[in-house]
């Protein structure tokens, strides 16, 4: 259908001078419907009703003026006498809709994209007599945020008594996926004021 009119009932499509035609494959290169195919070098439109109504930039291109078309006045003539113009303009309101629906769903997710939902922390230090998990608990009594995924790796139980420095990795995140930003300099006072090495720090 072209703007409420059946394709088949508009006669626009191009016309090749096989004779004329020198095969340079601008044509077949330029449409972007598969109008075109080449045979013995020669351009061959074998979907000529795949030609967009009104396009005509394979003719515009063709060095040696090897396709006509139709005169545009059959077309200007269907316009008026279909008035297809109520249709293109619901047509450009339905576009105009989506468009919009899509760049609200852009600026939607660039929105959520900027947030920071999820941070790892990966920290060292000694943690055999400070009471850090407990710390990070009290934390997250209040408020919507938590730690997931800890992991505390610890050379050997010799090396606890000997306050050997441990590893530890652990992720900030949002029970109810809000930004939480404000709440990272709470977890790296936290690990400064323990006294442990702040080893690396990521926005998952």
């Amino acid at each position: 259908m072209w703007h409420g009119i059946p394709r088949k009932d508009i006669p626009w499509f191009p016309s090749v001078d096989t004779d004329t035609c020198i095969g340079c494959t601008l044509c077949y290169t330029s449409c972007g419907r598969g109008v075109y195919e080449m045979q013995n070098n020669k351009a061959v439109a074998v979907n000529a009703m795949s030609c967009m109504v009104g396009c005509s930039t394979c003719g515009t291109v063709c060095p040696v003026q090897a396709i006509a078309f139709p005169d545009r006045d059959m077309i200007w003539r269907l316009e008026r006498e279909e008035k297809i113009f109520k249709v293109v303009r619901q047509e450009a309101e339905e576009k105009m809709a989506k468009q919009d629906a899509l760049k609200a769903r852009a600026a939607a997710e660039d929105a959520v994209a900027k947030l920071t939902m999820r941070v790892r922390f990966e920290i060292a230090g000694e943690f055999g007599e400070k009471r850090f998990l407990i710390q990070l608990g009290e934390m997250i009594k209040e408020g919507s945020y938590d730690f997931v995924n800890l992991r505390l790796d610890i050379p050997t139980v010799r090396g606890v008594a000997l306050k050997t420095p441990s590893f530890m990795s652990f992720e900030v995140t949002s029970t109810e996926q809000d930004d939480i930003q404000a709440f990272l300099p709470e977890v790296r006072d936290l690990i400064r004021l323990n006294e442990l090495t702040l080893v690396s720090e990521k926005k998952l």
